[in-house]
């Protein structure tokens, strides 16, 4: 009897080309984080260039985040459309393109529009490579690898900015964004030749010669099982992403987006004010760096100690967890002393926290949404989610100006990731075969709400 070859992938080891995969996610994922820390490195040289006030960089700087917002929402639908593999290998080529014009432009008009083509790009890359890395791994390592995978922000945030310090030491703020094409070029041809279509999604949708593609993958896997295309009605194949909004999915949607949200805005708080709020304690600059960086390495650390936790209990309590920890730690940071050891710790042990909740959620995107909506819903979720990221420092912003005081503003940006894990108790995942090591029934299931039945 042939076997559904979801299953062959969820029952067997993970082989050599699934690790790989995943690896290169990692790698597609921090690309997000070196570009958004090397513009906040090129801005001075850009504003001493053309003689820029501070408003108008700031505009330039929340340009990409947009351009995210978007490209999330509206790309990842295209994911779950026509595949992954086209969806990422388009979003790297917008990438390079947008990288690339950055260097030519000669106005903040110009600067702009290209930074809005870049960020559109990432954002549909986001949603993709997501869905990649859940429907890669086998049952046991799906969490983790998802885990692993979101990791690579706070990874090329940290190698980016190290790499973009070095850079302006010798040239202009055009080396960023040339060094960004450079290594956003060569990751499409490692896509290309690396990453095949998704089994999932191509057992899914069944589009012409889909079980020789299928085939050819799990042999280059190394699994060489004699599998067959599940029985799915037509009319399931032509589910859209709309689906997210339907009525068995839509609570679902409008909690995993709601919780990214909140949690966002406290995550972009610690990011985006670190170091103008440790220089205002009377640091140098190059200190209030040095602080940033150790957020970030405690974000990598926390994401992949989430990971490896999720190989033994719930992600979702484990998400919940370190999201109230999370606005427990950034409280306590606006209550720190000046002391800058102790300042970077607590910045660490938030960022360690905070990023950790972000690698969970998108861990529970892979397993919330089903794999015809799977790219959709994470797309949308961390497109809503990034408005966020641009009104955290917005508010934070005001309530300075306002002049409340930073153990205040401190607690109520904390409050972004209390009211997320509380948000996150409404959701009741089903024990999917990543959490129980069970394999899949070979259909595709969402998971179910507190009083409300929701299959796909």
């Amino acid at each position: 009897m042939n076997a559904d070859p979801r299953e062959v992938i969820a029952n067997s080891s993970m082989t050599r080309l699934q690790i790989i995969v995943v690896a290169i996610t990692i790698g597609l994922n921090a690309l997000d984080g070196f570009d958004v820390l090397s513009i906040s490195f090129a801005s001075p040289g850009i504003a001493d260039e053309w003689g820029i006030d501070r408003a108008a960089l700031g505009i330039v700087l929340s340009m990409e985040l947009i351009g995210m917002a978007i490209g999330s929402v509206l790309l990842g639908g295209l994911a779950d459309r026509i595949g992954r593999r086209p969806t990422i290998l388009g979003c790297l080529a917008v990438m390079t393109v947008g990288m690339f014009m950055a260097t030519t432009v000669k106005s903040i008009v110009d600067l702009s529009i290209w930074r809005v083509i870049t960020g559109l790009g990432i954002g549909g890359m986001l949603a993709a490579i997501n869905a990649v890395a859940a429907e890669f791994s086998n049952a046991k390592r799906r969490h983790l690898s998802v885990s692993i995978m979101a990791i690579g922000y706070p990874v090329g945030a940290v190698i980016g900015g190290i790499i973009a310090g070095q850079l302006l030491k010798v040239y202009d703020w055009r080396s960023v964004f040339y060094f960004g094409t450079a290594v956003t070029a060569a990751f499409i041809p490692l896509v290309y030749f690396m990453v095949p279509e998704s089994v999932h999604w191509l057992a899914r949708r069944q589009p012409a010669g889909a079980l020789e593609k299928i085939k050819r993958t799990l042999a280059r896997m190394g699994h060489t099982v004699a599998v067959a295309l599940p029985t799915v009605s037509a009319e399931n194949r032509k589910r859209s992403w709309t689906d997210i909004f339907s009525p068995n999915l839509v609570a679902i949607t409008l909690i995993l987006t709601a919780a990214y949200f909140f949690h966002i805005t406290t995550f972009y708080f610690v990011l985006k004010w670190v170091p103008k709020i440790v220089v205002d304690m009377g640091f140098a600059a190059s200190a209030a760096a040095g602080v940033l960086v150790w957020a970030n390495v405690g974000g990598a650390l926390g994401g992949a100690v989430l990971g490896l936790l999720t190989q033994k209990f719930s992600v979702r309590a484990l998400t919940i967890t370190v999201m109230l920890l999370s606005a427990v730690m950034v409280t306590v940071f606006g209550r720190t002393s000046p002391d800058l050891q102790l300042v970077a710790l607590i910045c660490a042990i938030a960022g360690f926290c905070s990023n950790a909740g972000i690698v969970g959620m998108y861990a529970i995107f892979a397993q919330g949404f089903p794999t015809h909506a799977r790219a959709s819903g994470t797309g949308f979720a961390i497109g809503i989610g990034r408005g966020g990221s641009v009104l955290a420092p917005i508010i934070a912003g005001f309530l300075f100006e306002g002049g409340v005081a930073l153990p205040w503003v401190a607690a109520i940006m904390g409050l972004g990731s209390l009211i997320a894990a509380g948000l996150l108790m409404l959701l009741k995942l089903r024990p999917d075969h990543a959490e129980s090591g069970q394999a899949p029934t070979g259909h595709d299931e969402a998971p179910e709400l507190k009083g409300a039945t929701a299959t796909s």
